[in-house]
């Protein structure tokens, strides 16, 4: 689902309008404790620690084998709607507070793309872009881009590697996404020729398990995306 058009679609805006009912009376339950605000604002590179932490959250959700065997997750910097903010003096969150980084419903979906396809949907951060829309991608993914190269050839495709290992051309991954990108949301047509598609949960509550199974979470150090310009 496209998240900066939910407005323009009945369906969908019905869908938040009843999902927010039901979180209704969860706003104020404990999640866990920040040491810090955690922002989507990016660094030069384009990775932001929020970015970070909800791409962290999508792989723990998808994971085990029966809930998709994800080995890398991505998610789109427009999804972020504000900062994961330390409010209170102690750091605690609650689940409105985890809501408001995530509003809009999308579940996850895990689907199978080849090295050549991750590498495709890489440069497409920066083709038939208004602006780059760069990616935020899970621990153990990593990839270096310049600025001065031609759209289309940014990515150095040595640079992308899956804990220490290149990404192999031929081989298959398990990505997952959101609804959103699995349809192709912000001109990511790569994600639409995933195979074998499993949806899971709402991307919310992959964060929300996420922050309580850290129970004191700082922003993640980074480093994933390198920019080489």
């Amino acid at each position: 689902m496209r998240t900066d058009t939910l407005a323009k679609d009945p369906e969908q805006t019905a869908l938040i309008a009843a999902y927010r009912k039901v979180a209704g009376p969860l706003i104020d339950r404990p999640v866990a404790t920040i040491t810090e605000t955690i922002g989507k604002t990016p660094a030069p590179s384009g990775e932001s620690p929020l970015g970070d932490l909800v791409a962290d959250g999508q792989l723990a959700a998808t994971r085990a084998a029966d809930k998709g065997g994800a080995v890398i997750a991505f998610t789109n910097p427009g999804g972020l709607r504000t900062d994961l903010v330390k409010a209170k003096a102690d750091g605690s969150v609650g689940y409105g507070d985890v809501f408001a980084v995530q509003p809009f419903a999308n579940t996850l979906v895990t689907l199978t793309l080849t090295g050549e396809q991750i590498r495709r949907l890489l440069e497409q951060q920066w083709l038939d872009q208004p602006k780059p829309r760069i990616l935020q991608v899970s621990k153990g993914f990593e990839y270096a881009w310049d600025e001065r190269k031609p759209a289309g050839e940014r990515v150095d495709p040595a640079s992308i590697r899956l804990d220490g290992a290149a990404i192999e051309p031929t081989r298959t991954y398990r990505v997952t996404i959101n609804s959103f990108l699995a349809d192709g949301g912000d001109g990511f047509k790569v994600f639409r020729e995933g195979r074998d598609p499993l949806v899971g949960i709402f991307d919310v509550d992959a964060l929300e398990a996420h922050l309580k199974s850290l129970a004191t979470v700082a922003p993640p150090a980074g480093g994933r995306i390198r920019r080489i310009d």
